[in-house]
């Protein structure tokens, strides 16, 4: 899952970022509203965080446009103020949530993964394909009785991945969904990361492959049964 987050408190984004992205979320970070409109129009987010009280645009202005502009993508404010207006007011401009500072990191967690759930395309905790599941909790390959951990980028691989089987994913997708637009990360990276994922696979019988498209990018589908 992909989070963009505007907070103009330098500090506590770094906070943020931290705290999503130890928690397995792919995260954007910006201080600024127009910031925050520029990334968010990309629509390469499953869910936003914004601070209602930015320079420039605020977060309602920028909830505002986004939501002019048909990008439904969910959204949480967070506020220093608590009253009723406001929150009637952030939830008019097209918010799922709010949540007031100062907050607990796990009741912040806690909304945004509730916020996800509502999404019209969430997908749930456990992605299965013949057999093969990723759980989005454990972070966790298995298959029958075998586990296998995976490591933070190999998990976040994976996930784009089995969202979307048999389907090709580009290479540079993969890439800016996971690194991030300004990366200078190459597709090397990504090829190895796919490697380890194939190992770990394999290790544990899991009858998936995932198959790289020369000039596209990768596809994961069901392992071709030999004959007999």
């Amino acid at each position: 899952m992909r989070i963009l987050i505007a907070e103009d408190d330098q500090k506590l984004l770094k906070s943020l970022i931290y705290i999503f992205e130890h928690n397995r979320f792919n995260v954007d970070g910006v201080s600024s509203g127009s910031e925050a409109l520029a990334y968010a129009k990309s629509g390469e987010y499953d869910g936003m965080v914004l601070d209602i009280m930015m320079p420039g645009l605020d977060g309602l202005q920028v909830l505002k446009t986004l939501r002019a502009e048909h990008i439904n993508t969910p959204a949480l404010f967070l506020t220093a103020r608590t009253e009723v207006e406001q929150r009637i007011e952030g939830l008019d401009a097209g918010a799922d949530d709010y949540l007031a500072k100062p907050f607990s990191p796990r009741e912040l967690l806690a909304r945004v993964r509730a916020m996800l759930r509502r999404k019209e395309n969430y997908v749930p905790q456990l992605l299965e394909l013949d057999g093969t599941v990723l759980n989005r909790s454990t972070y966790e390959l298995s298959c029958q009785s075998r586990t296998c951990p995976l490591s933070g980028r190999e998990y976040q691989v994976l996930e784009m991945l089995m969202e979307k089987p048999y389907t090709i994913v580009p290479t540079e997708q993969l890439l800016t969904h996971i690194w991030g637009w300004n990366t200078e990360v190459d597709s090397s990276v990504v090829w190895v990361h796919i490697s380890n994922i194939r190992k770990k696979a394999e290790r544990i019988g899991a009858p998936i492959q995932i198959r790289f498209v020369r000039s596209a990018g990768y596809i994961l589908e069901k392992k071709a049964e030999v004959p007999g």
